[in-house]
């Protein structure tokens, strides 16, 4: 033989490629929603709390009702994928969007408002709970970072859709076209979602074998390459799915547990939700007239977007831990940056611009690298028998957090001021690099398989990856 000759085990399949992409994209899509519901309250506030005379309070509550129910789907998130499988909970998920999106949109009080983003949020946590674990199940070991990360991808873009038709939509007040925007592709969504192959993991899990190597034979290069992975898979599912007694009894999965949580208060304390929920009104307290808020709210969400393509072509490349300590220093840089022109004063065009392009610099930020990679790396880090309830309650701690920023920013503007205000997050961000180098670890590259071994073995978290 002269060498030249691939194995079957080796040839690549571009079409099962593909499939592995198209199937990720579909399933991305419930980040769209979940954008799309992040992005419109933001637009919808000044017009609705004006009809209702809604005070600062019920307004936050309004942000909140979603970020409550997104806590409840979040928790009950880990119960419904392994009854229904990541299928069949993406779909309910796509449900409570449905109903929840029509139901804002034709409120006819506050009340009827928070119920409905309460039902809204409910799809955004089973969304944010099982997407990931879905997307990292079909996805290869060298392109999970990336498809996983195609998820907070889709969702920047929903927040850009709903910036971009709240600015059309913003100088008439139309705040019910702009809730009609989100529920109709809501309903699309809910009939994609019926298209999505079973998680061939959560097929082995219920002992469908034969359809799990079906199904992964599909989404790999040859059936010798599924065979043995589905064989790693078996290995790794004969411990049962035991979270709540792992949470008594392993204290190592209690630091993975730990470090999942961790994660995930980084994330929404670096602030990126007051820019997502409260743009225009922060906005505003740099001296923007109306118009400009919203159409600059709508170049923030175009970044956002763009930034993204970052992590999603690079986290596989470059690292997690490179991008998350560049998004972070840029984040505290510019959030500090933005506290002192506000304590300055935005008394000229030229200070605007550069408070609005200090904005763009955090979500720029953010968007390549605490957005979606910590989402990645959550995934990666909780062993097999303590997934499910592991990623639960990491993703239940992220909203919790949102919960906590959401309902609150808007009063401690109003009490300690817009600069102090901005120095805080600052602050957190500064501390997140220092976090990051004692806890985080590097996991490209690294299969599932072997991060758990290494975690259940006394290994540092930084050193998972290693």
């Amino acid at each position: 033989m002269n060498g030249t000759a691939e194995s079957p085990r080796s040839a690549v399949d571009p079409a099962a490629r593909r499939r592995v992409l198209f199937i990720c994209i579909l399933a991305s899509l419930a980040g769209l929603m979940c954008g799309m519901d992040i992005g419109v309250i933001s637009g919808v506030l000044r017009p609705f709390g004006i009809e209702f005379h809604a005070s600062t309070v019920a307004l936050e509550w309004i942000v909140g009702g979603m970020l409550v129910g997104a806590t409840i789907g979040a928790l009950t998130g880990g119960q419904l994928t392994q009854r229904l499988g990541r299928k069949y909970t993406l779909t309910t998920a796509a449900a409570f969007f449905s109903i929840g999106a029509a139901g804002c949109a034709a409120s006819q009080s506050i009340t009827m408002m928070i119920i409905c983003r309460v039902l809204v949020g409910m799809g955004m946590g089973l969304s944010d709970f099982c997407t990931p674990l879905y997307l990292s199940e079909v996805a290869r070991t060298e392109q999970r970072g990336a498809m996983v990360s195609l998820y907070q991808l889709l969702k920047t873009i929903g927040i850009f859709l709903a910036f971009f038709s709240n600015s059309w939509f913003a100088p008439s007040g139309a705040w019910r076209s702009m809730m009609v925007v989100e529920a109709v592709p809501a309903v699309v969504f809910l009939v994609i979602f019926l298209c999505l192959p079973q998680s061939p993991r959560w097929l082995m899990l219920k002992g469908r074998e034969e359809e799990a190597l079906e199904t992964m034979t599909k989404l790999r290069d040859a059936p010798s390459q599924a065979r043995q992975e589905l064989k790693a898979i078996g290995e790794q599912l004969q411990t049962k799915e035991e979270g709540w007694k792992l949470l008594r009894t392993n204290s190592n999965y209690r630091r993975s547990l730990g470090l999942g949580m961790l994660l995930m208060v980084m994330q929404q304390f670096a602030g990126i939700n007051i820019i997502m929920y409260y743009a225009p009104r922060i906005l505003e307290t740099a001296h923007f007239s109306l118009e400009a808020q919203m159409w600059c709210t709508a170049l923030i969400g175009l970044v956002n977007v763009l930034m993204t393509f970052v992590a999603v072509g690079y986290s596989d490349r470059w690292g997690r831990k490179p991008i998350l300590y560049a998004g972070y220093a840029s984040m505290a840089a510019s959030m500090a940056i933005l506290a002192f022109l506000l304590w300055y004063g935005t008394t000229t065009l030229a200070l605007q611009l550069l408070a609005l392009g200090m904005i763009i610099i955090f979500v720029g930020g953010f968007a390549m690298s605490a957005g979606p990679l910590m989402w990645v790396i959550c995934s990666e880090i909780q062993p097999a028998a303590g997934r499910s309830l592991g990623i639960s309650i990491s993703t239940g701690t992220n909203m919790l957090s949102n919960l906590l920023i959401g309902t609150t920013f808007l009063s401690v503007l109003e009490l300690i001021g817009g600069p102090n205000t901005f120095w805080l997050f600052a602050g957190f961000n500064a501390i997140c690099v220092v976090l990051l180098y004692l806890f985080v670890p590097e996991t490209k590259d690294v299969s599932l398989e072997t991060i758990e071994k290494r975690l259940m073995s006394g290994v540092k978290l930084r050193d998972l990856g290693s």
